[in-house]
């Protein structure tokens, strides 16, 4: 074997091996998950854009409880939400609905229109609301608005419905609005990969975003419960 033969079969082995690293660190991520017998209790949250959700299917793939997306802003309805909603009953999965937080209209309205589509159910878990930047509008309101936004979208909701509003989180937003600001809320904390650090006490991980689940096409954001919590303490 000649010099040019030698470097082109070192060259391929080295490629090869990086090709191989890559594809076994991508596995390793897409498939990374907490210690089950820390956090036992594993759901899922979905919306519209997931299409069609076969909900016995996804009963049957260690999914406990399911959020699922019934509203944004101050007008638009999720149109998969009253489907999914009936979906995960009959499955026997736990069901909450959470609301996108628009930072350019007013809480209140915005409360307005998550309750038109909210079921009055005393079984349901607790509200959600989702604080985040991505797909928001460009408005960056003051943190004393913002906050007074977010408190009378909360107020409204838990005085409808009799349940304490839960505040899902990603790190940006909670360190831009809330550190500090002493709100007495339960925390749902996106971490991909690696465990929260940046808010305490959160009742909800989102540790996945590119999940797979059997009955649901696509990429699924998979959540835990807190260690040691149940289901009901979310109610």
């Amino acid at each position: 074997m000649n010099f040019l033969q030698a470097a082109l079969r070192t060259l391929f082995y080295v490629v090869v091996g990086g090709v191989i690293s890559i594809a076994g660190a991508a596995f390793f991520f897409m498939n990374w998950e907490p210690d089950r017998d820390d956090f036992p209790i594993r759901g899922i949250d979905v919306s519209h854009h997931l299409g069609e959700i076969d909900w016995g299917q996804v009963a049957g793939d260690d999914v406990a409880f399911a959020y699922m997306k019934a509203s944004e802003g101050e007008d638009f309805k999720d149109g998969a939400f009253a489907r999914n909603w009936a979906g995960a009953g009959a499955a026997g999965i736990r069901r909450g609905a959470y609301h996108y937080f628009s930072l350019c209209k007013p809480g209140l309205k915005q409360a307005e229109n998550f309750l038109s589509v909210l079921p009055d159910d005393p079984e349901m878990l607790a509200p959600a609301l989702d604080l985040e930047f991505l797909g928001n509008c460009a408005r960056r309101p003051p943190v004393e608005e913002l906050l007074q936004e977010v408190s009378d979208f909360a107020g409204l909701v838990e005085r409808e419905r009799g349940k304490q509003v839960i505040f899902y989180v990603p790190e940006d937003f909670f360190l831009t609005y809330l550190k500090g600001q002493g709100l007495n809320r339960r925390f749902w904390a996106r971490s991909i990969w690696h465990s929260p650090s940046y808010v305490k006490n959160w009742s909800l991980w989102q540790y996945q975003d590119r999940g797979s689940i059997k009955g649901v096409e696509g990429n699924v954001d998979l959540n835990v419960l807190a260690s040691g919590a149940t289901l009901n303490d979310l109610r």
